[in-house]
């Protein structure tokens, strides 16, 4: 008799769309150095693809020890994603103060410029709390998230801007216990099942 290989995690549930603005949840089964146990903010997604910024994954240092000529400011920085691992994007709450930064949702934005985030810094007229940083960034070409998506390896879901702009240590825990009851088996799942 053949046995039938089964996932005890699969938690069967109504799929929702990707879009910007919405976030991704790894299943916990997902082992990847970017993505295991990571929320993704998903920034853009059309037909051309999808680009978006791990929520979850902080480096312990601030913008200004990272990058040159940056000014001395306590910021939070995350690994964004293993796609142009050394350049820098941000999100954030300053809305107009940074022009073209590009409108997701609530009070929150993605991007702008540079150079004049650099200037309201270097002027105090930028909170820590208001700005997130991002090495590198996740991104998908076509319908290729899209597939990911039909074999469950994430979950869409939605989170808001201020539990988006929090620094994150346990941000996967936090939404996966948003998901619903269903979904809390995740919870269980070994972060390194080799050792079980």
């Amino acid at each position: 008799m053949k046995l039938e290989k089964h996932n005890f995690f699969k938690v069967d549930h109504t799929p929702v769309q990707p879009a910007e603005g919405k976030v991704l949840v790894s299943d916990p089964s997902l082992n990847d150095f970017y993505f295991s146990r990571s929320v993704i903010l998903l920034t853009e997604h059309n037909e051309k693809g999808s680009v978006g910024f791990v929520l979850n994954k902080p480096v312990q240092a601030s913008l200004s020890e990272l990058l040159d000529g940056f000014p001395l400011f306590l910021s939070h920085v995350s690994v964004g994603g293993p796609v142009s691992p050394n350049s820098v994007h941000y999100i954030h709450t300053l809305g107009e103060l940074v022009p073209g930064s590009k409108h997701l949702f609530e009070d929150l934005f993605w991007g702008g410029d540079f150079d004049e985030l650099k200037r309201l810094i270097r002027e105090g007229a930028v909170q820590s709390h208001q700005i997130k940083f991002f090495f590198g960034y996740s991104g998908w070409t076509g319908d290729q998230l899209i597939s990911e998506l039909s074999i469950d390896s994430w979950v869409v879901t939605t989170l808001d801007a201020v539990a988006i702009m929090q620094p994150g240590h346990d941000l996967w825990k936090m939404t996966v216990e948003g998901l619903g009851d269903d979904f809390r088996i995740w919870l269980n799942y070994p972060e390194n099942p080799i050792m079980n």
